[in-house]
C-alpha cells in the first residue's frame, strides 16, 4: 500500500487486498455458476471489489458499502466505468435498510455472495489527516465518517478516567490501563497522534520494551480508542445476523478480521448458525422432515501466508472466515 501523504489521498491501483485470493475461492468457487448478486460491504478502496468484478458475468450486479466519504468517492468512480456497480453510502450495520432501499424489496434470501472486511483501511492508516496511524503526526482523529461523532481527541477531553481505563481494558486487551489513562487525563489537552503515543510509552516503559516484536502497546491503546470511537464491535454483532438473512439458499458470506474480538464474534455467529435444531420428540420422523442446520463452514479459518505477509505486513493478523448457507 502506497499513498501520496501530502495530498490526503491514495490510488486505488495501490491498494492490497488482503487474502484476496482465499476470498476469490470461497466467494466464487469453480464447481458452482458465478453468482449474480454480489454486496462488499466493506468497499475500502476497492481492491476486493475489482477482483469480483473481473470473474463476475455481465448481467451480475455488485453493491458496495462504506461510510468513509473517501471510500464512497472511489467506489462512485468505479460505478463509473463499471455499470454493474451500485454504490450504498452508509455504515455496513444498516445493510438491510440500505439494501432494501436499493432492491426496493426486503433483502432477505437475495444475495449469491457477501463479503465483510473489518477493521481500518490501509488509506485511512496512510492518511495523517485521519489520525489513525502511529507512523504519521496528525490530528486525534479516528473517525471513519469524519461527519459523525466527537473526534478522539475531543473524546479524550472530556472522558473520566474509569470509562477510558475500561475502554482500553476492553477493546484493547491492555494490561497497564490504568496507568495509562491516568497519564493521558493528566497530560490533556491532547491534539496529535504523536502526543498521544509519546504520553502512553511513557507511562509504561518497561511495558513497552516487553512487548517490542509482538503487538506494540501504543498500538493497542491507539486500536481501543479507535475501536470505541467509531462502535466498531456493536456495528459487527449488528451487521451479522442482517448479512445472513441476505444470503440465498447457498449463498455464501466471507468475513476477514483482524483482531481477536473481533474474529471471536464472528467464530460465535457461524457457530450458532452451523448448529442442528433439537429433533422432536415424538419419532418417528421422515428423513426429510428432520431438523437441518441453518448454514455450514466452508473450511476452516484461513490467514495469509508467508508470501503475502511479507509483500503485505497488515495482512499479518487478518483471518478468514466462509459460512455457506443451507439449501
Amino acid at each position: 500500500m502506497s499513498t501520496d501523504a501530502a495530498a490526503g489521498t491514495s490510488s486505488p491501483n495501490d491498494h492490497e487486498a488482503v487474502l484476496l485470493e482465499p476470498v476469490l475461492r470461497a466467494l466464487l468457487p469453480d464447481d458452482r455458476p458465478r453468482p449474480r448478486r454480489v454486496l462488499d460491504g466493506t468497499f475500502g478502496r476497492g481492491g476486493h471489489s475489482r477482483a469480483l468484478l473481473a470473474r463476475l458475468p455481465d448481467d451480475a450486479v455488485l453493491y458496495v458499502i462504506d461510510r468513509d466519504p473517501e471510500a464512497v468517492a472511489v467506489a462512485r468512480q468505479l460505478a463509473a466505468e463499471d455499470a454493474r456497480v451500485r454504490v450504498l453510502p452508509g455504515c455496513f450495520a444498516e445493510l438491510d435498510s440500505l439494501l432494501g432501499n436499493a432492491l426496493g424489496a426486503v433483502p432477505e434470501g437475495v444475495l449469491d455472495a457477501l463479503l465483510l472486511d473489518f477493521g481500518v483501511s490501509s488509506p485511512q492508516l496512510d492518511t495523517p489527516e485521519r489520525g489513525f496511524s502511529l507512523r504519521f503526526d496528525g490530528p486525534l482523529d479516528m473517525r471513519m465518517d469524519p461527519a459523525v461523532g466527537p473526534s478522539a481527541g475531543q473524546w479524550l477531553d472530556a472522558v473520566e478516567e474509569a470509562e477510558l481505563t475500561q475502554v482500553l481494558r476492553r477493546f484493547g486487551e491492555v494490561r497497564p490501563a490504568p496507568r495509562i489513562a491516568r497519564a493521558i487525563i493528566a497530560a490533556r489537552p491532547l491534539t496529535t497522534t504523536l502526543e498521544l503515543a509519546e504520553v502512553i510509552a511513557a507511562a509504561t516503559p518497561a511495558a513497552v520494551r516487553r512487548q517490542r516484536g509482538r503487538l506494540h502497546l501504543v498500538t493497542q491503546c491507539f486500536q481501543a480508542i479507535r475501536i470505541f470511537i467509531n462502535d466498531e464491535l456493536k456495528q459487527i454483532e449488528t451487521v451479522l445476523p442482517k448479512a445472513f438473512a441476505a444470503l440465498a439458499p447457498t449463498g455464501r458470506l466471507a468475513v476477514i478480521s483482524f483482531h481477536s474480538l473481533e474474529d471471536r464474534m464472528v467464530k460465535q455467529f457461524f457457530r450458532a448458525q452451523t448448529r442442528t435444531p433439537a429433533v422432536p420428540r415424538r419419532l418417528p420422523v421422515a428423513a426429510d422432515r428432520l431438523p437441518q442446520a441453518p448454514a455450514r463452514l466452508i473450511g476452516r479459518a484461513q490467514r495469509a501466508d508467508a508470501a503475502e505477509v511479507e509483500a503485505n505486513p497488515r495482512a499479518r493478523s487478518a483471518t478468514l472466515r466462509v459460512l455457506e448457507r443451507c439449501a
